[in-house]
């Protein structure tokens, strides 16, 4: 089948080898990378697939195609892509959805406190993150986990299960209604990186790990960087 790959990092190269091992034609939509990510760009190109970061939604070059996977992408894919492919289309997103639509799923979830995170791959809609579930599985949060450890965590799981779900939309499975209350969360660091020393001291030390994911910003307390309690107790006697 002709597959659009719509993916970026080491999780979209996963997903590209999975895909080239069962024999798709697969062409690669991604976005240029910093040095600490793995480029799908290069990986593409030395698997000789056709590779471009042109947005898949303002790029026609590759043709048609069957299906599509987003894995880790940037993007919002318009619904005039979608047309264009009835529809058969999945997603993956780092959360136990509808809870934790949007971004930052992972950073929200350990500053709210959750006991456990997951993974769901869903089909993909107009609006985001609100289409049926293909899969879907939960992980413990552990307590000694920063945020780079959980989502690199959740993510190497989450690739285990993408054959399982591309399978499904593949087959033309229509998956299952997304239930319960949901939540949405939009792009931008949480409370702008800025501890509030009125939070309680667990809430703050979740706040320190959660935004834990080197090389972006470290959370901060009154415009200094703060890398652990230790750091916040300090600064916040000085």
């Amino acid at each position: 089948m002709k597959v659009a790959l719509c993916g970026y990092s080491w999780a979209g190269c996963r997903a590209l080898d999975i895909l080239l091992s069962e024999k798709h034609d697969v062409s690669v939509y991604t976005h240029d990378h910093p040095p600490h990510e793995a480029s799908l760009l290069e990986y593409a190109a030395s698997r000789q697939v056709p590779t471009t970061t042109t947005s898949i939604n303002d790029h026609t070059g590759f043709g048609n195609h069957d299906l599509l996977c987003s894995i880790y992408y940037r993007d919002i894919i318009k619904d005039e892509i979608l047309r264009g492919l009835n529809y058969r289309a999945m997603n993956l997103h780092p959360a136990l959805l509808p809870k934790y639509r949007g971004c930052s799923s992972l950073t929200w979830a350990m500053i709210n406190g959750e006991k456990e995170v997951g993974y769901t791959y869903h089909l993909v809609e107009k609006t985001c993150d609100t289409g049926s579930i293909l899969v879907q599985r939960s992980l413990p949060i552990f307590s000694y986990e920063t945020q780079f450890h959980l989502y690199n965590r959740v993510m190497f799981n989450a690739l285990d299960s993408f054959k399982e779900a591309f399978n499904i939309l593949k087959s033309g499975g229509l998956g299952c209604k997304q239930s319960g209350t949901p939540s949405y969360y939009k792009r931008g660091a949480p409370h702008s990186g800025k501890i509030d020393p009125q939070w309680s001291e667990a809430k703050i030390k979740r706040f320190i790990k959660a935004m834990t994911y080197p090389p972006l910003p470290y959370a901060t307390l009154n415009g200094k960087e703060v890398k652990s309690y230790a750091d916040y107790l300090r600064i916040s006697n000085d």
